[in-house]
């Protein structure tokens, strides 16, 4: 144990923002550096239970105990070997995972959680300042080749471990650029994409190869890669938006999320000098109230946005978990994120419980009005209020709604098509069955993450990864090395 009595002695702590008036001027990340001393002391508050619920709140299962034990020593080397066990890429989920690591500590029942998040950005991040992140390149080569489908996080974590395995792995990907929504799903202001660089530069010296720009299925058909390839892995994530059919969805200004962070996105790359889809001096809403939501609002604010309205249809969630969601699950709590508090310094408005009825356009087919109505719910199916309609200026409107599942094409239709039970190819919500396995309906094509679970979070992405490429590696060589995080089936979403 850290200390035995650092929960009692130190209340949490993280990092300060950058004042807001400054970041929304630039797109580096929000937070300031944190000095080792606090985090030493953030370490320190670390209870080392009995029984560590943080494990069982991970789905990676962290060793979350032992590196904040190894940090508050200055054991720095051992704790980014204790980190690594369990997750390859502490760098994207220190930063951008909702943390149900946090919500299931047990100094969270009566207190403050202890900063999980903090001391494992702080870990990774000195490690490769100080060059403690080397390529780890196979010593033997099994000769066998394996495809994964979608660079995202699911897919870099199956590569990475399908390549460290002796495989010769090739990582397709449809975008420009390799990453996935790690690269241009995620605002540069919440993770800086020089991160994914680095472990990508990692990864190319271990062996494994990136073909950026293919779209598989089309540019290159499920017939050639079942031929070229031993096995393959999907992790095409869970792309297919929801949408709103409501009267005028179809006005110059409304769209998907998905439609207006990459250029974003592509812009910091310096694609553009300024993103095709721009809020600037607009009026925007952002309709949707999750993470997707917010990296809305802080993209048009650091645009130059008239103003943002973010609106969403549930009620305005309390600020202390309720009774219905006990601890050590993972409470549905209001948030303020960097965003959010961007957007309450610079006037918008955060407004709950509230229904989009029509997009209002003028005689050019431009939108510049939402007509909104409050409603009760979700208990009532979310009943309109009579008198509460009401109108809204708005110039650019972004769904930030969620994904209903994995975009059905070419891949997924001849894959299935493929399937001993082409009925059985997706389950009951659309997702690409699999079995305990991660297996799909054919043999040889193994499912990992969001395309075969649903949209989730991107721990589980990189846990599934992990899982399915020791799948991978036991049905191609009938046995395993690799760490097996869960099956797919063991445990709820969060």
């Amino acid at each position: 144990m850290a200390d035995p009595k650092g929960f009692l002695t130190h209340a949490r702590e993280l990092p300060a923002r950058r004042p807001v008036d400054v970041r929304i001027r630039d797109w580096r990340e929000v937070y300031e550096d944190f000095p080792k001393p606090a985090l030493t002391t953030q370490a320190a508050r670390c209870m080392d239970c009995g029984i560590p619920f943080c494990h069982n709140g991970c789905p990676l299962g962290n060793l979350i105990p032992e590196w904040n034990d190894l940090v508050y020593r200055d054991d720095w080397r051992e704790a980014i070997e204790r980190l690594h066990a369990t997750n390859n890429f502490p760098e994207f989920t220190g930063r951008l995972c909702p943390a149900p690591c946090e919500a299931a500590c047990v100094l969270g029942i009566n207190s403050d959680p202890v900063a999980i998040k903090r001391v494992e950005v702080e870990i990774i991040d000195r490690a490769f300042a100080e060059g403690w992140v080397p390529p780890q390149p196979p010593t033997s080569k099994t000769g066998k080749r394996v495809a994964v489908v979608g660079s995202g996080p699911a897919g870099l974590a199956a590569a990475q471990q399908l390549t460290r395995a002796g495989h010769d792995v090739v990582v397709f990907e449809r975008a420009d650029r390799i990453g996935g929504l790690l690269r241009y799903g995620i605002p540069e202001f919440k993770m800086e994409k020089r991160h994914v660089d680095r472990r990508l530069a990692q990864m190319r010296a271990e062996g494994t190869e990136f073909r950026a720009g293919v779209n598989a299925g089309v540019d290159v058909t499920v017939a050639r890669l079942r031929e070229e390839f031993d096995a393959i892995v999907l992790a095409g994530g869970a792309t297919a938006w929801r949408d709103l059919p409501v009267a005028g969805r179809e006005l110059a200004g409304v769209h998907q999320a998905m439609e207006y962070l990459p250029p974003a996105n592509k812009a910091q790359e310096g694609d553009y000098p300024r993103s095709p889809i721009s809020a600037e001096g607009k009026h925007v809403v952002v309709i949707g109230g999750g993470d997707t939501g917010a990296d809305c609002i802080g993209t048009a604010l650091r645009q130059g946005a008239a103003s943002i309205t973010q609106l969403e249809i549930m009620p305005m969630p309390p600020a202390q978990r309720p009774d219905a969601q006990p601890w050590p699950t993972y409470p549905m709590l209001f948030k303020v994120e960097s965003a959010h508090e961007e957007l309450e310094a610079e006037g918008g408005a955060r407004v709950y419980a509230v229904s989009t009825t029509e997009f209002v356009g003028d005689e050019r087919g431009r939108l510049k009005a939402l007509r909104l109505v409050d409603v009760e719910g979700p208990a009532s199916g979310f009943k309109p209020i009579p008198g509460s309609e009401r109108e809204i200026p708005a110039e650019l409107v972004t769904l930030a709604m969620g994904f209903v599942g994995p975009e059905k094409g070419p891949l997924l239709d001849d894959l299935a098509a493929l399937a001993d039970e082409p009925e059985t190819f997706f389950d009951a919500r659309g997702n690409v069955a699999r079995d305990k396995g991660y297996m799909s309906g054919v043999e040889g094509v193994f499912v990992a993450g969001d395309m075969g679970r649903g949209q989730s979070l991107i721990v589980w992405a990189i846990a599934e990864g992990r899982s399915a490429a020791a799948s991978v590696d036991r049905y191609l060589t009938g046995h395993t090395a690799l760490p097996v995080a869960i099956p797919p089936t063991a445990r709820p979403l969060v």
